[in-house]
């Protein structure tokens, strides 16, 4: 195989981008204008290239004829990219917080760092109990159920008990 067959066959894998009055694909990213259901005006709706629900979706400008949308352009795609970006992450800060618990608890040998990382598992939810020393080395780590409650006393108690397992 040459290069230039090389070349034409990851062109052919890249999608081809598509700049339309009321559809936008490019870089990763689709943008669609639609029609509001809610009432006579228009919204656009983000999509990141491989998911069927929309990252953000937003009201969307009328055209001069007060009737039909305003078409899309480079300037709106990009800061409709920008926008829905930021959605996503501030979504995964979210759940990465939710997901991640984290409490210091001070002892005679220095500060602990006790964090909780829940596993939302369908069938088997759990989640880790670890321990984390002044210098980010791990003291301990235990796996707890769903049912483990924590917070400052639950986290002290564990640290305590010297790291067993919390119910045993």
């Amino acid at each position: 195989m040459t290069s230039s067959d090389t070349n034409e066959a990851l062109e052919a894998e890249l999608p081809t981008a598509i700049y339309e009055d009321r559809l936008w694909s490019d870089k990763g990213w689709t943008a669609q204008v639609i029609k509001n259901e809610d009432d006579d005006g228009w919204a656009v709706a983000m999509f990141l290239d491989g998911q069927t629900e929309p990252a953000l979706v937003g009201p969307w400008t009328m055209g001069r004829d007060k009737k039909n949308p305003k078409p899309l352009d480079a300037f709106a795609f990009s800061t409709l990219i920008k926008t829905a970006s930021e959605v996503i992450r501030r979504h995964e800060q979210h759940q990465h917080a939710m997901l991640n618990k984290s409490i210091p608890v001070d002892t005679p040998d220095g500060r602990i760092n006790v964090t909780l990382q829940i596993v939302p598992d369908e069938d088997d939810p759990y989640a880790l109990l670890s321990a984390v020393d002044a210098d980010g080395e791990q003291v301990a780590q235990v796996r707890v159920g769903p049912e483990f409650r924590f917070n400052n006393k639950s986290a002290n108690a564990w640290v305590e008990d010297e790291f067993r397992r919390p119910g045993d």
